[in-house]
């Protein structure tokens, strides 16, 4: 401290000023030792807290007043905190008490908040993705793990984050939770509500085969990368097509696309304690022109978060049903709202497998002892007022187990930059270890063999259009 600061602070009529508050015991020792007259020493409680950055963005931190100031200190604030107590007296010269004056205001003690968060798996998430974006060089990635049994989030991870034992000045981009505030266009991780929809409404089987060769919408040529003649819906799911979700949307008309996205839950804030969740982006129907709800099919033109996706995915978890979900312990799992038949959900679990199959788009999402399911996606950024020709987001969303969901995860990687890109091999990669550990910490059993085999090797993964 310098001595014009110190001459600052002490220069005031108070009878009491703060040189600096809650320094290591060797500094006190330090300044001890100087033998200054009238400084003395004031011990106080501070905060700790003990899985730092991997839990940053949900527990948050406090001011040194101990003042909740992001996440979970900041939503229940109130709770943790506590009330104190109060007595009015009077005193004699000496200072002693000699009268109590008043009804004495007895203490409220803070309460606990129990959150469903699983520390062992929010670490272990955290950990994977920062080292995805490390190995991708990537501007920054996330993971969500939803419990689609109990209705609890289970993780929320991000990278690159923050520690909160700091109460320095901090980049406001480290201090955000992305998988909460953070809106993308969520690209083909969007397929899956559409040929469910399909199927659900009558218009389609999972065998049905459709023409998939390129067409045109107003004059915009509708395209895969990888085109195939024909697929079936099945097919489409798996490959990732462009064209036959499109040919499947084009079957429903704008309001009933509208309603299908809405009912699990985009353009919603979700209804989750915490601060800073985003509503993302829906527009109303009547706005779309054709190639608008064209490219919506196939994720642009929508705008979500992370969290609102892994929740859109419960609808297959939960045979239909989409969940409501907590971030504090649940003492009775939730009723869900019916979106899909339990048939058409079971049938799109079967298509999500077929995605992380030798020929799908994701191989690399597969799990060791576990079924999985998903859905990879390719999602070009918006830069100013058109999209960027290399820059992109890596997602992959899914389930498992497949026979019997407990888990939904969500992953996004933004803006890998080493010459690989695709969803099925930048963020399934940390779909499959997530899985795994969540599964095995939850004591989930295996429910396939397990048996050593190379499936595919990472140069040889599908690619999807986007």
């Amino acid at each position: 401290m310098s001595v014009p600061e110190l001459r600052e602070r002490t220069d005031g009529d108070g009878e009491f000023a703060w040189l600096r508050r809650q320094v290591d015991e060797s500094v006190w020792d330090q300044v001890r030792a100087l033998k200054v007259p009238g400084v003395h020493q004031v011990r106080e409680y501070k905060r700790k807290y003990p899985e730092g950055e991997a839990a940053a963005h949900v527990v948050g931190f406090t001011s040194i007043e101990e003042q909740g100031l992001e996440g979970i200190e900041l939503k229940f604030q109130g709770e943790l905190q506590g009330r104190p107590g109060s007595r009015g007296v009077v005193k004699d010269r000496l200072g002693q008490v000699v009268e109590d004056k008043g009804e004495r205001v007895d203490p409220v003690h803070g309460r606990d908040v129990v959150l469903s968060i699983d520390s062992k798996v929010q670490f272990f998430a955290w950990q994977k993705v920062r080292d995805a974006v490390k190995a991708h060089n990537a501007q920054a990635g996330s993971v969500v793990v939803l419990d689609a049994k109990s209705g609890e989030v289970l993780a929320l991870a991000n990278y690159p984050s923050f520690d909160p034992h700091l109460r320095a000045p901090k980049s406001p981009a480290l201090m955000r939770n992305r998988a909460l505030t953070d809106i993308f266009e969520p690209g083909s991780t969007m397929k899956p509500f559409i040929a469910a929809h399909a199927i659900e409404s009558g218009r389609v089987a999972a065998s049905t085969v459709l023409n998939t060769s390129p067409f045109q919408v107003t004059g915009h040529t509708i395209k895969d990368d990888h085109p195939n003649p024909s697929l079936s819906v099945a097919g489409i799911i798996q490959k990732s097509s462009n064209v036959g979700t499109v040919k499947l949307e084009m079957q429903m008309d704008r309001k009933e696309m509208w309603e299908l996205l809405s009912s699990v839950g985009f353009g919603q804030r979700p209804q989750l304690d915490f601060p800073g969740a985003v509503t993302g982006r829906l527009r109303p129907w009547k706005t779309w022109r054709p190639i608008e709800q064209a490219t919506m099919a196939y994720g642009y033109g929508v705008s979500t978060s992370l969290f609102q996706l892994a929740r859109a995915y419960t609808v297959f978890a939960r045979d239909g049903e989409l969940v409501p979900m907590s971030i504090r312990r649940q003492e009775a799992p939730p009723a869900g709202l019916r979106v899909f038949s339990p048939k058409t959900a079971q049938e799109l679990r079967s298509m999500l497998a077929m995605v992380t199959a030798p020929g799908g788009t994701a191989p690399l999402a597969q799990a060791i002892g576990y079924s999985v399911g998903g859905k990879t996606g390719t999602a070009r950024k918006h830069v100013g007022k058109d999209y960027a020709a290399n820059k992109y987001r890596a997602w992959f969303v899914g389930l498992a187990p497949v026979s019997d969901p407990r888990i939904v995860v969500a992953v996004m990687v933004d803006e890998p930059s080493k010459g690989v890109f695709y969803g099925g091999a930048v963020a399934a990669p940390v779909f499959s270890e997530v899985v795994q550990h969540t599964l095995r910490t939850l004591g989930v059993a295996p429910d396939i063999e397990v048996k050593p085999a190379i499936v595919v090797k990472p140069g040889e993964t599908a690619q999807e259009s986007f």
